[in-house]
């Protein structure tokens, strides 16, 4: 009996081995396969809106074809100051679109003492906060292949986004190349915009202060594509989307209220 008793105390005591066993089996491989994520990939995850994580909405928008432009050749050059527009109305020779969704963009030429050639500066002032929303201000005076491209710029405002771009090679506002400045979130970066959806190929950080003008320019030649902020060499990409000629304009985003001066484009 005694014999027995021990028989089935070991057979019972070696089940519960067992079983145990196996239960921390289990919580490793959950812990492999499943591992916590770093405090980085933590902060990627539920940091909220921004401009770094917005690139694919769930659907774009539909729009419009752009009625032709003449194509620019080598040497010929666009300027545009806005002084010599009506104050409170659309420069001439531009039109307003809008990437992604929200209100339509509201530009509109304003005096502005500051500017960097007075009187006169065209701004966009809608304060729509649709994170995924572009306002657009196009110019349909001419198009270009290889370009030199650059804007003066001042962030006045925005607390969802507060930024200003150059467009080029646009064939209409879902596709076209766009560089950008933020100055909530102290980078400059270069993307494609294909069917509406936005992708970054290249970038830098650096301090983009508010109120203050700024430039940006852009250099693009067949495939390479070279970025200066302020003067200075910030960023060089490749890029084959958009081959063609295509037409310039300026860009913002979201709630960004944003000033711009001295638009100029020149073929190369």
């Amino acid at each position: 009996m005694s014999v027995l008793r021990l028989t089935v105390t070991g057979v019972l005591i070696l089940s519960l081995a067992f079983l145990i066993a196996c239960k921390d089996t289990d919580e490793d491989e959950k812990r492999t396969t499943n591992p916590k994520p770093s405090a980085q990939a933590a902060s990627q995850q539920s940091a909220p809106g921004g401009d770094e994580d917005d690139e694919n909405p769930a659907e774009a928008n539909a729009a419009s074809a752009e009625s032709p432009a003449p194509l620019q050749a080598a040497g010929q050059q666009l300027a545009y100051n806005f002084d010599s527009d009506s104050l409170g109305q659309l420069p001439q020779k531009f039109h307003a679109a809008l990437t992604g969704s929200g209100s339509e963009s509201k530009w509109a030429v304003t005096a502005d003492a500051s500017a960097p050639s007075k009187p006169n500066v065209v701004a966009q002032t809608s304060t729509d906060k649709t994170d995924y929303r572009f306002p657009l201000l196009i110019s349909d005076e001419g198009s270009f292949r290889d370009l030199d491209l650059s804007v003066r710029f001042k962030a006045v405002s925005g607390t969802i986004d507060r930024a200003a771009g150059l467009v080029f090679r646009l064939r209409d506002p879902n596709n076209y190349y766009i560089v950008r400045a933020n100055a909530l979130e102290n980078n400059y970066r270069l993307y494609h915009v294909v069917n509406g959806r936005r992708s970054q190929f290249a970038g830098a950080n650096l301090k983009v202060t508010s109120g203050e003008w700024h430039e940006l320019r852009v250099e693009a030649v067949g495939n390479r594509i070279t970025c200066y902020y302020d003067g200075n060499k910030k960023i060089e990409g490749t890029d084959d989307t958009f081959k063609d000629a295509g037409k310039i304009g300026l860009w913002t985003k979201a709630d960004s209220v944003t000033s711009f001066d001295d638009l100029k484009a020149t073929a190369k």
